[in-house]
């Protein structure tokens, strides 16, 4: 709550500090947890299997777990009105036209921008996936697609979202939580690709005003790589295996979808409470609280193109 007297982070309400702090708090129980979790990996001469790939995904599972029931027991935020459910139906069609363009008309950008790193110097990273064929598939889905799915969208395009929107603006969120969402994933390949799809996402969740469709899509797009690896449909860069005129095809199709969803979201007139202004003064007070998980993931991302 903000006084006179300054924050009381026991009385969070939601502001666009509450979503900063949130922000942080994720931040750094994510390498809390990660660094018990390479601490078992160690002690139990687990590294490169797949136990240990497992283990790391779900490191960051546990870190917003824990984060968001901080939000709603420490801060005593009330979930109902930070993470709604309900929504109309034609959100999940843009959705669904949404993931479709993005993975397969833009997830090229992140083969570019390595090629572009490579020329100084990086080198390109070995897939990190578990073993996902046959009934591997299964374990693989819900712990990188299922869980991954629902505690982000809960905690970027819910908690934080709806904590900085009133106070920053409707447009300046859709940037900012696109932002974040980007940097807490601190990969070098996929940081484009990232921003882009956190920015529409949350575009998405503020039209509908509602997270269902987001936690769809997103648990959409993880399963079908996943599949697709599964597969053997994928390249070691991630793009489908096809002719070149599969591949121009399906490029086409997708960013025609691409360019349509975000054209019904933009002109949807129907959206309760339309465009919120906020104030540009208020997204200084978001970046003080962000501060502390920013600068642990931009020196993340940075480290990551040397180690």
């Amino acid at each position: 709550m903000e006084d006179n007297k300054g924050f009381n982070y026991k009385r969070l309400t939601p502001s666009a500090k509450s979503g900063g702090l949130i922000f942080s708090v994720a931040v750094v129980l994510n390498v809390f947890v990660g660094l018990i979790a390479s601490i078992i990996i160690g002690a139990s001469n687990l590294a490169g299997t797949d136990a240990a790939k497992y283990i790391s995904y779900l490191t960051s599972s546990v870190a917003l777990a824990i984060t968001l029931l901080l939000v709603r027991f420490l801060f005593n935020q009330p979930m109902r009105t930070l993470l709604p459910v309900k929504c109309h139906p034609k959100y999940i069609i843009i959705g669904l036209m949404l993931v479709f363009g993005l993975l397969f008309s833009l997830n090229s950008l992140n083969d570019y921008l390595i090629r572009l790193f490579e020329f100084m110097g990086y080198t390109r990273r070995q897939s990190s996936l578990p073993n996902v064929t046959g009934w591997n598939l299964l374990p693989a889905i819900l712990v990188i697609a299922v869980l991954p799915a629902v505690l982000e969208e809960l905690l970027f395009r819910g908690a934080i979202l709806n904590n900085i929107e009133q106070e920053i603006g409707s447009v300046r969120t859709v940037f900012l939580v696109g932002f974040l969402f980007s940097l807490y994933h601190g990969s070098v390949e996929q940081t484009i690709y990232q921003f882009i799809c956190g920015c529409l996402f949350a575009l998405l969740a503020l039209r509908a005003k509602s997270v269902t469709p987001v936690v769809v899509i997103h648990f959409i797009n993880n399963a079908l790589i996943l599949m697709l690896y599964s597969l053997n449909a994928l390249d070691a860069s991630g793009n489908l295996i096809l002719s070149q005129v599969g591949k121009i095809a399906i490029t086409v199709t997708s960013a025609l979808c691409l360019v349509g969803a975000v054209v019904w979201l933009v002109l949807d007139k129907k959206v309760k409470g339309g465009i919120i202004k906020g104030e540009s003064k208020s997204v200084a007070g978001f970046f003080i609280f962000a501060s502390a998980g920013i600068a642990i993931t931009v020196l993340t991302w940075i480290l990551g193109l040397f180690v």
